[in-house]
C-alpha cells in the first residue's frame, strides 16, 4: 500500500483502521477476534491505528498495546484525550482541555499502550471553556518532552485550527466526513487545505449505514439504534442514499463501501488536501474489502451522482445533547 503525507510531515498509510468497534460500542467483541483483525490489517498495510483514552475506558489501548508488543515499528499509532466519563459511563460524557489534563492523560494512554512515543495525539473534543491555545501549549510540551511525535485535533471550527496551528504545527484533523455528513466542507476542510493539515474521517462508511448492509435487526442492540438517522421514517427515507451507492457500485463492479470511501479520496483531491479514512470492522474480509477500494475511480458522472446523496440525507449527524460537541454547531 502506498503512503500518504499527513501535515506536519506525517506519512501513514493510505487507509487508516478506527480501532472504536472492537470496545464494544457495536455489541459485545471477544479480544483474540479483535487482535487477529488488527493483525490482519497490518499484515494488509493498513498501518495507521486510530484509538482513543475513551473507548472501552482504556480497554481499546490495552487491546492495541498487545499488537504494539510485537510489532510497534510497525505501525502509526493515533490516541486521544479530552472526554472524561463517569465510571466509564458514555451517557456521563464531558469534556475537558486544561493543560493539567493534557499531560495526565498522555502518561496514562502511553501506560495502557505500552510504548513511550505517540505518534498522534488528538485532542478527541475541545472544553470550550479552556483556550484552545492553553490544550495545544500543553500538547506541544508533550511534543519537546518526547512523548508525542505529532499533533492532531478532532470536531474542531477552521478559527479553531488556525488558532492552534499559531501555537504548534498540526498534522492532522479528525471529524466526521463522508457521503451523507460534510458540514465539515464549509469551512474546516478549506482551511486545513490552506493550512497544509491533513484530514482524517472518522465514519466514513456513515457507521456501517452506506455499506448497505444493515437492517434495523443488525442495530437494535447498539447504539446507533438511538441516532436519528437509524430510526423510525429517516432509517426508510435514508435507504435512498445507500441506493445510490448501490447504482455506483454496480456499474464499476465495487462494493457500496468502496465507492464510498473512493467517493472521499477524490473530494480530498478535489478540495486539494490529503484525506486519510479511519473504516473500522471486526472482520479480516472487510479490511481487505475496505483496502480494496484504492484502486477504484470514479468519473465525473459518478462524483456528481454522489455528491448530490447529501441533499436527501433525514437526520443529523450528531445527536449529543452538548450542542459543542462536533464542529458543525460552531461554526
Amino acid at each position: 500500500m502506498h503512503s500518504i503525507e499527513l501535515g506536519d510531515k506525517l506519512t501513514v498509510s493510505a487507509l487508516g483502521y478506527g480501532a472504536m468497534g472492537l470496545a464494544e460500542v457495536y455489541g459485545p467483541a471477544r479480544d483474540d477476534e479483535s487482535l487477529a483483525t488488527l493483525h490482519h490489517a497490518v499484515d494488509a498495510g493498513v498501518t495507521f491505528i486510530d484509538t482513543a483514552d475513551l473507548y472501552g475506558a482504556g480497554s481499546n489501548e490495552r487491546l492495541i498495546a498487545r499488537l504494539l508488543a510485537d510489532r510497534r515499528d510497525e505501525v502509526t499509532i493515533a490516541t486521544k484525550f479530552g472526554i472524561t466519563t463517569v465510571d466509564g459511563d458514555l451517557s456521563t460524557m464531558t469534556t475537558r482541555g486544561d493543560a493539567a489534563y493534557v499531560r495526565q492523560a498522555c502518561d496514562a494512554s502511553l501506560g495502557r499502550l505500552g510504548t513511550d512515543v505517540i505518534d498522534l495525539y488528538y485532542m478527541h473534543r475541545r472544553q470550550v471553556a479552556v483556550p484552545i491555545e492553553e490544550t495545544v501549549g500543553a500538547m506541544a510540551e508533550l511534543v519537546r518532552a518526547g512523548k508525542v511525535r505529532h499533533l492532531g485535533l478532532s470536531e474542531v471550527t477552521a478559527a479553531e485550527l488556525r488558532l492552534a496551528c499559531a501555537v504548534h504545527p498540526i498534522a492532522a484533523v479528525q471529524s466526521e466526513w463522508s457521503l451523507w455528513s460534510r458540514d465539515v466542507e464549509r469551512a474546516v476542510v478549506p482551511a486545513a487545505a490552506e493550512l497544509g493539515v491533513g484530514f482524517v474521517p472518522y465514519s466514513p462508511l456513515g457507521r456501517g449505514f452506506l455499506t448497505g448492509t444493515l437492517d434495523r435487526a443488525a442495530i437494535a442492540a447498539d447504539w446507533r439504534a438511538g441516532l436519528t438517522r437509524f430510526t423510525g421514517e429517516a432509517f426508510d427515507r435514508n435507504q435512498a442514499v445507500v441506493e445510490g451507492v448501490r447504482g455506483v457500485a454496480a456499474e464499476i463492479g465495487a462494493t457500496p463501501a468502496q465507492v464510498a470511501l473512493a467517493w472521499l479520496r477524490a473530494r480530498g483531491e478535489e478540495l486539494g488536501l490529503p484525506v486519510v479514512p479511519i473504516p473500522g470492522t471486526r472482520r479480516a474480509a472487510r479490511v481487505d474489502e475496505n483496502v480494496a477500494s484504492l484502486g477504484v475511480s470514479l468519473d465525473a458522472g459518478q462524483r456528481k451522482l454522489l455528491d448530490d446523496l447529501a441533499g436527501v440525507v433525514i437526520g443529523p449527524r450528531s445527536d449529543h445533547g452538548d450542542p459543542n460537541w462536533v464542529s458543525d454547531t460552531r461554526e
